[in-house]
């Protein structure tokens, strides 16, 4: 009996172990590496700088060189509308037609009432010819000569009052033909044929946008400034605005306007609210493709010399931040967060986290790990580059 309690408790002993064995067996050799398993081969370049152009897009406001309100300046009702919304039309071009008659009643009054003082004119002038003589023989006293003088001076005002009469009454007849101020485009048009207008009317009859050239208004950070003029040489702004090329206007639908601009007037100071100044662009539109408030965005390039590059594609975005695997002298690969200062084309500009002469791995960084050591597949030439990036 004693011996059956003995060999049953060392078997119990042998079974409990048995998968404990196993278990170290198992962990010892996982924890041991493959001598020949095969290291990851990825593309890895070596960065260099050089003087690159970055190109940053400005929001912008597009107006047209001259937007003019035709209001009234007379009261009366439109006779005539002579043009359609929208049509082009020339400077001096007859728009609109206010009823005239009260207007031509008005300067026929006044051409009679010049008429009236031009002969009060020759009769005081008259009465005046004939004291004189009287006067000087002593027949009569000169205080009716004075007199007479008096009545002269009279009737001379009488008239030139009549002739401002007659020019003010022409002046508002005129105003009843309204005509256009500059070449352009015409609006809406807010009043119709047969309503009443004044000049206190709070719209305008239509407003007339002369797009033969476009200003476009965009803001500069003072930074951006501060970089943008030590780029262009000159002793003033004037002189650096000179030698700013010309610009690209980037529609909505971000395309790039026909037509370059050019840079040609800078605020006088800088938004206390916004630290930011305020830049004129000039585009000619003598077709007329854009008109007064369209939106878009100035694309400005600005050159930094020994500029370090990485592309787009070799880079990891992890939580509002950029990354890279740089790659060491014994191939091992780290996470390295990167700041960006610019774009050019597909490329980022590093303000910091590399520098030239730095290796980085430029494709599949998604199957590799912190401290992973990588079999480096150098690049050469563009061919291979354009290859990794796929």
């Amino acid at each position: 009996m004693r011996k059956r309690l003995s060999f049953q408790f060392a078997g119990e002993i042998l079974v409990t172990c048995f998968p404990f064995v196993a278990f170290l067996a198992a962990c010892s050799s996982q924890e041991k590496p493959q001598a020949n398993q095969p290291l990851v081969s990825v593309p890895v370049v070596r960065l260099t700088s050089g003087k690159v152009t970055t190109y940053h897009d400005y929001p912008a406001s597009i107006e047209a060189v001259a937007n003019v309100q035709i209001r009234p300046q007379v009261n009366g009702y439109i006779d005539r509308v002579f043009v359609d919304e929208g049509t082009f039309v020339k400077k001096g071009q007859t728009l609109f037609k206010i009823n005239e008659l009260p207007y031509r009643e008005e300067l026929n009054a006044a051409i009679a009432g010049m008429h009236a003082a031009e002969a009060s004119l020759i009769n005081a002038q008259i009465e005046t010819d004939k004291l004189k003589p009287l006067v000087e023989n002593k027949v009569v006293s000169d205080y009716q000569l004075k007199i007479a003088e008096a009545t002269l001076q009279m009737a001379k005002a009488r008239v030139e009052q009549s002739e401002t009469n007659i020019a003010s009454a022409k002046i508002n007849l005129g105003y009843t033909t309204l005509t256009a101020p500059v070449s352009g485009y015409i609006g809406r048009l807010a009043k119709k044929q047969g309503t009443l207008v004044a000049p206190s009317d709070p719209s305008a009859l239509a407003e007339i946008s002369d797009v033969s050239q476009l200003r476009v208004y965009f803001s500069l950070s003072e930074q951006d400034f501060i970089n943008f003029k030590a780029q262009y040489p000159g002793n003033s702004l004037g002189e650096k605005i000179k030698q700013v090329p010309k610009v690209d206007l980037v529609l909505s639908d971000q395309s790039i306007f026909i037509q370059k601009g050019k840079i040609d007037m800078f605020d006088g100071q800088f938004d206390k609210n916004t630290g930011a100044i305020t830049v004129r662009a000039t585009f000619s539109n003598q077709q007329g493709l854009l008109r007064s408030g369209n939106t878009g965005k100035i694309r400005l390039g600005l050159t930094h010399t020994d500029a370090v590059m990485v592309p787009a594609a070799a880079t990891v975005e992890i939580q509002d931040k950029v990354f890279v695997f740089a790659v060491d002298e014994k191939n091992k690969v780290s996470r390295q967060a990167i700041e960006i200062v610019g774009i050019s084309e597909s490329s980022y500009l590093i303000k910091e986290g590399l520098k030239a002469g730095d290796r980085i791995v430029m494709r599949g960084m998604d199957h590799l790990q912190e401290g992973q050591t990588i079999q480096p597949q150098a690049l050469k030439t563009n061919n291979d580059l354009r290859t990794a990036l796929k």
